[in-house]
């Protein structure tokens, strides 16, 4: 399970990440990728947690199976989130074959997503 601290809730931050954010696309996944802008010279301000949030539609499925890839996803960014820079927001948008990959498919293209948008890979 994701760590509260490290979970994305409002409204206004799942947008701000989708619409300001950098996006990364694979065939089971988009992320989104706000990076953190904390200003370093705030005195005895330690730098926020990053923060995900999760959208997964009923395009994906049914009810079941939307929660499904929805507890693997925050299974596989649990283990991410310290990869990414503190304070960022990052929004991951199941996509319709998502119902049907299994743990190993999400994690690859998680891992590449965030890849890409870490590394600044080529499109």
């Amino acid at each position: 399970m994701l760590p509260t601290e490290n979970r994305l809730r409002r409204r206004e931050d799942f947008a701000t990440a989708v619409r300001r954010g950098r996006r990364a696309g694979r065939p089971h996944l988009v992320v989104h990728l706000r990076s953190g802008a904390t200003d370093p010279h705030a005195p005895g301000e330690s730098a926020p947690p990053t923060r995900a949030g999760f959208v997964v539609s009923k395009a994906v499925g049914g009810a079941v199976v939307r929660n499904k890839v929805k507890r693997r996803l925050r299974h596989l960014m649990r283990d991410r989130v310290d990869l990414l820079p503190p304070g960022s927001l990052v929004v991951v948008r199941a996509l319709p074959g998502a119902g049907d990959a299994d743990h190993a498919q999400l994690a690859r293209d998680l891992d590449a997503a965030i890849e890409r948008l870490l590394g600044g890979g080529a499109r």
